[in-house]
């Protein structure tokens, strides 16, 4: 059922990476934060290292299911403010509330008229990273681009380099903010012109701090574009960040996200993607948990139809002792499209008593789908406790039968059985409200969709 994906022998077209680096060379001088030293020597490295090491091609392994040549067919115009465009307002009237509060991008920038901000708890700041920039930005020399890795992850780099905006979100010691914050990115996505945006999300919860983050990326339209985020996310010891994703952009854009955070002593981790758009989505989380006792868990659920192709990449080091992690993903995979899993354990040689668990399940409901999965263990210490798998199957036939005699409709059988599958990823959200948003979108894509396999 599963088959192994045909490795592309193309490297990436000159002109693409070229087009790249020539705009970040007529930005330079005009980004939010120019004027920094500091940080127009990040974003110089960053545009060096992707000079020198390229964007990725399947002939790079961490790349090897997931061909970015849809990218290499682009060219990528300036993406233009529209204040008060009603087609961002149309996709937020159709958003279920996530939030207490909501911070909006439209095409990679901060939108205050949209946003809703008001009565923010004491301790808990949000800001436009541009604002902050602009401002001089105190506090984030030092923070900013300390986690992210462009030397080693080109899209990284290439966030890094042209980074425009984003937002920043800060929580003081102590505080528990018992409300959810959203951070919702739209894109206007026009039908004239191809356009390119990269997101800077930063999160530092101060010790014992808590918060819900809910992060959310929408398509207004169904022209093809690029949005290209990165999150930093830095938890001090005994902090807990609930962290989830949801991903339902247009049907011909191209979502490469990547989150890095670190996780010290004490301190919690829980993130959670629902990816349901995109004609290429990949999903790429980097975890360190850099602290005794830490604890993350990195799960997901994906649904693709068509010719969609999702990729869930996610690697968590244990770098202290007495460390858990857990990586659960489950996808359903229908007509010709294409799911990828790659899990990877590192531990290194301190971090004793390390307790990780990865798992990856799909199911597929034609002949034509497929998935890859890679799950990894790299282990350096005596005493842990590690363990991966994977199944690949289709709905249980026995199952369907006894729906149907029961007088249940095809379409309506497999529904549920699709609803119960994800039933167990739902279950590590943490908050009862998002569980059932989460599970009502689902459905919503599968009637949307059409359940016919």
């Amino acid at each position: 059922m599963a088959r192994t994906a045909q490795t592309s022998r193309v490297t990436a077209p000159a002109p693409a990476l070229a087009a790249q680096l020539a705009r970040y060379a007529g930005l330079k001088d005009r980004l939010a934060g120019a004027g920094l030293p500091w940080l127009r020597d990040l974003r110089e490295a960053a545009a060096q290292a992707l000079a020198a090491n390229g964007l990725p091609t399947p002939r790079t392994e961490a790349w090897r299911f997931t061909n970015l040549r849809p990218l290499h067919d682009l060219s990528f115009a300036e993406p233009v403010a529209l204040v008060g465009s009603e087609a961002e307002r149309a996709a937020l009237a159709l958003l279920p509330a996530l939030g207490r509060w909501r911070a909006v991008l439209v095409d990679g920038r901060f939108r205050a008229d949209l946003s809703e901000l008001d009565g923010l708890p004491e301790g808990l700041a949000v800001q436009p990273l541009a604002s902050a920039l602009h401002a001089g930005a105190a506090g984030l020399d030092g923070l900013l681009g300390t986690l992210a890795r462009p030397d080693q992850e080109p899209m990284a780099a290439l966030n890094t380099a042209l980074m425009e905006d984003g937002v920043i979100v800060r929580v003081a010691p102590g505080v528990k903010v018992a409300e959810r914050l959203e951070v919702v990115s739209i894109a206007s996505a026009p039908a004239e012109r191809a356009i390119a945006f990269h997101p800077r999300l930063l999160v530092t919860l101060g010790a014992d701090a808590s918060l819900i983050l809910v992060d959310t990326a929408l398509g207004a339209g169904a022209a093809a574009y690029l949005n290209n985020p990165v999150a930093e996310v830095d938890l001090a010891p005994g902090a807990s960040l609930d962290h989830v994703r949801v991903q339902d952009e247009g049907p011909a854009a191209l979502h490469l996200a990547t989150v890095y955070a670190r996780v010290a002593e004490r301190a919690r981790y829980e993130s959670f993607t629902l990816s349901l758009g995109a004609r290429l989505a990949r999903n790429e989380v980097h975890v360190t948990l850099a602290g005794a006792d830490g604890d993350c868990s990195v799960h997901g659920a994906y649904l693709a139809h068509g010719q969609r192709h999702i990729d869930n990449t996610s690697i968590i080091r244990h770098a202290a002792p007495a460390c858990r992690s857990r990586q659960v993903y489950k996808g359903v995979l229908k007509d010709q499209s294409h799911g990828v899993f790659q899990g990877k354990i590192e531990v290194d040689q301190i971090a004793q008593k390390t307790d990780g668990y990865q798992m990856n399940q799909a199911i597929l409901l034609s002949p034509e789908a497929e998935v890859n999965s890679k799950p990894q263990l790299e282990i350096y210490a005596d005493d842990v406790k590690c363990s991966h798998g994977a199944t690949v199957g289709e709905l249980d036939e026995a199952q369907l039968f006894y729906l149907r005699s029961r007088g249940v409709p095809a379409e309506e059988a497999r529904a549920i059985l699709v609803q119960a599958f994800f039933g167990d990823a739902l279950e590590q959200v943490p908050d009862e409200g998002l569980r059932e948003a989460l599970s009502a979108l689902i459905a919503g894509w599968w009637e949307r969709e059409g359940g016919a396999g």
